[in-house]
């Protein structure tokens, strides 16, 4: 995993400062963490100074600007621009979020930017999300059901059943909750972590699945569920406004109640 080290001497965190272009009055500095696996030099911190009145006003924006306009080399991912994707989740300002969904004057002074913390980086902002997939992969997230759906139907919900799974339908997988939970950093290789236990609930709560007994077997474990403190900081960043720790309240609960 890249770590952030500055070279001795610093004055601007060992990294480039570009200045904003002659004449410009309205100035933003962004301060991005910049790590490149092929050059064998540390992380830094490069300086880039935009002029707001030639910028949109997300933080994508800016990023899209600078990539375009100042240092083509700078990489990160971005999709859909309309926070459905997930792909532009990073470090922004001292919280998980998406950059695309991130006002740029809600940050005051300068915006510094950085990967999703405690995961491997790829490359300046691109974490790697190996590990998150391959545990997603392993609550095996589709509907399992031995009873045949209706011939020539689909498998109803009523509106109560349909209401059970809202506020988890909705997550984007951008894993802002498992990289800003303190349990996830430090036992990331064995506890799942909020986004992937609020998708095991959406499956769990699903009136139409009918492996509920096989997917709550496959959670109960020292770690894979019970490492969650309710620190909260999952339901305090997820940029669509879920709350993680509330499912894994729920499935807890539903151990207990099987148990008793």
């Amino acid at each position: 995993m890249a770590t952030f080290t500055l070279p001795k001497n610093s004055t601007i965190q060992g990294g480039k400062t570009h200045k904003a272009p002659e004449g410009a009055t309205n100035v933003k500095a962004f301060k991005i963490y910049r790590w490149d696996p092929d050059d064998g030099a540390n992380p830094r911190t490069d300086t880039f100074e935009v002029d707001m009145d030639k910028c949109g006003p997300m933080v994508l924006d800016a990023l899209i600007k600078i990539k375009n306009e100042v240092d083509s080399t700078l990489t990160f991912r971005r999709s859909c621009r309309e926070g459905i994707c997930g792909s532009c989740s990073m470090n922004i300002d001292g919280l998980n979020t998406l950059a695309c969904l991130k006002p740029i004057d809600e940050v005051k002074g300068d915006v510094r930017i950085s990967p999703l913390p405690h995961l491997p980086v790829v490359k300046d902002l691109v974490p790697d999300l190996s590990q998150l997939y391959a545990q997603y992969r392993s609550i095996e997230p589709w509907l399992k059901s031995d009873t045949p759906p209706p011939p020539d139907e689909e498998r109803r919900q009523s509106k109560e059943e349909r209401a059970k799974m809202d506020g988890m339908w909705e997550c984007i997988l951008c894993f802002c909750c498992s990289t800003s939970c303190p349990s996830y950093w430090w036992n990331g290789d064995r506890y799942l972590g909020p986004a992937i236990l609020l998708a095991a609930y959406r499956w769990i709560a699903d009136s139409r699945d009918e492996a509920t007994g096989e997917r709550l077997d496959n959670l109960e474990d020292p770690f894979r569920l019970y490492r969650c403190h309710t620190i909260m900081n999952c339901t305090r960043t997820c940029p669509k406004g879920l709350n993680p720790a509330e499912a894994i309240g729920k499935i807890k609960s539903m151990m207990v109640a099987r148990q008793g």
